[in-house]
């Protein structure tokens, strides 16, 4: 069987703010939440340095609830947002605390802050502000970890890093955080810090000084377990496999991933090179070969690595999500389950060039953008959304030449996806879809070029603008 594998846009939301971080809510019951962060530096006065702790930089916290009523339904609505300090990161907690989920917020004033989620007498749910607790003066906190990757409810704790190149571990009491240890783990600003989890008195830090160090909190802090330079630049990104014990993934500004035996950490088991500095990186909540990776200048990329976990070489890319149009930094697996073809298709591609399409209804603009790129989708005569399958066509060349991967083989994979990007403020939630080969091999889809992809009835115009690195988190 051959293998096929597809991306589709769902839905656009301006968030006004420039956006850096999502994170679908990992509790059953609440699968359908999802949490966006934004940061925004504010322009500074004169003789004040951009980069300095001292700048103010502003930010918002979304919550959106996803939902698949319909066709005519863009599923995907805010229900709440929150002005706050500009946000680092955010991370729910794997388990609930006192029955509630609770999402962890790393802010630009060097504060952890803690959000429970609670519902409203009108049946919504909301966040509210039960912990904020500063990690140090004139820092920004810009990472951070629960020790509860593998649902392990006993002894919540939280790693956070910082700009001072701190690693600091807390402690999660009912309402409150409370710090163990806090030291200086890196020379310059510790972009990143994550628990082993299979062993939550392990954690791992990477910095701006290129070293990924592990720290065994059982031994003290005053010297690294390991420290690694096999990276050449910054390590921004370090994510824990949840389903394979000892397995380790961390990214770069080098623009490669690395996948490693927390056992023997002179070598990694693979490198992938992805065109882009590795921004962060999210394994697939359920299944153990499949890696999510933000790669800032060169978009989102599924990478499959379970022939490169037994014998190394390159991940294979599965999927690109090529549609962001500035820095890929903040993306997420949801594990909502999605049965059947999801509504509307708001990016879906055609590859094959020169279709013949003719649509009925209005095309209107869905959000402009400081990199000039608008998308636009149709409208009935009411003013209605019209969904891809609802377009007249002459011709659904597409559909011949990259069918949708069947449901109905027991192999087939139908993804949730959520990614953000900086300057241009967007968040996207999209699906993938991808049947594998059934003898369990691999394929590479669409991950070196960045072709545009244009919707059966959809205009979209595309401009790739210089980025200055000078702009970047």
């Amino acid at each position: 069987m051959v293998p096929r594998s597809r991306t589709r846009n769902l839905q656009v939301l301006d968030t006004e703010l420039s956006a850096d971080a999502v994170e679908w809510c990992p509790l059953s019951q609440w699968h359908n939440v999802l949490a966006c962060g934004t940061y925004q530096l504010v322009k500074t006065p004169d003789g004040v340095d951009a980069q300095s702790p001292m700048a103010s930089r502003v930010g918002r916290l979304y919550l959106y609830q996803f939902h698949q009523e319909g066709p005519l339904c863009p599923p995907l609505t805010e229900i709440q947002r929150i002005d706050t300090p500009a946000i680092l990161d955010i991370k729910w907690c794997h388990v609930p605390v006192l029955e509630r989920p609770l999402l962890g917020m790393a802010t630009a004033c060097g504060e952890l802050r803690l959000w429970r989620l609670t519902d409203s007498e009108e049946g919504r749910c909301g966040l509210e502000l039960v912990s904020c607790e500063e990690v140090g003066p004139e820092r920004l906190a810009l990472s951070l970890d629960w020790s509860t990757g593998r649902g392990d409810s006993t002894d919540a704790r939280v790693v956070t890093s910082d700009s001072a190149g701190c690693v600091s571990v807390l402690s999660l009491g009912e309402t409150s955080l409370n710090l163990l240890s806090q030291w200086k783990a890196h020379d310059f600003e510790a972009w990143i810090s994550a628990f082993s989890y299979w062993d939550t008195q392990l954690v791992y830090s990477g910095g701006d000084d290129c070293k990924l160090k592990g720290w065994d909190l059982r031994m003290g802090t005053s010297c690294p377990t390991f420290t690694s330079k096999r990276h050449s630049m910054g390590v921004c990104s370090v994510h824990s496999n949840p389903h394979r014990e000892h397995v380790l993934a961390t990214g770069s500004y080098d623009e490669h991933v690395l996948l490693w035996d927390g056992r023997n950490l002179r070598q990694p088991l693979s490198e992938t090179p992805l065109g882009g500095g590795v921004w962060r990186l999210k394994w697939h909540p359920s299944h153990e070969h499949l890696l999510l990776a933000a790669c800032m200048h060169n978009d989102f990329h599924i990478l499959h690595c379970q022939q490169t976990l037994g014998g190394g070489g390159v991940c294979p890319v599965l999927a690109s999500y090529i549609l962001h149009n500035s820095l890929a930094y903040g993306a997420d697996w949801s594990r909502l389950s999605l049965e059947g073809p999801l509504p509307c298709s708001s990016q879906d591609g055609v590859e094959s060039a020169g279709a013949a399409i003719e649509v009925g209804g209005h095309l209107r603009i869905q959000y402009e953008s400081p990199t000039a790129s608008f998308d636009t989708s149709l409208e009935d005569e009411t003013g209605r959304y019209i969904p891809e399958n609802e377009v007249p066509l002459v011709a659904r060349t597409s559909e011949a030449s990259n069918p949708i991967p069947s449901s109905d083989n027991p192999n087939s994979l139908s993804c949730l996806l959520a990614t953000c990007s900086f300057y241009d403020h967007m968040l996207h939630v999209w699906r993938w879809d991808w049947t594998p080969e059934e003898t369990g091999n691999t394929m590479e889809e669409g991950g070196q070029g960045r072709a545009e992809q244009n919707n059966e009835g959809q205009v979209t115009l595309r401009t790739c603008p210089g980025e200055a690195a000078e702009g970047e988190i």
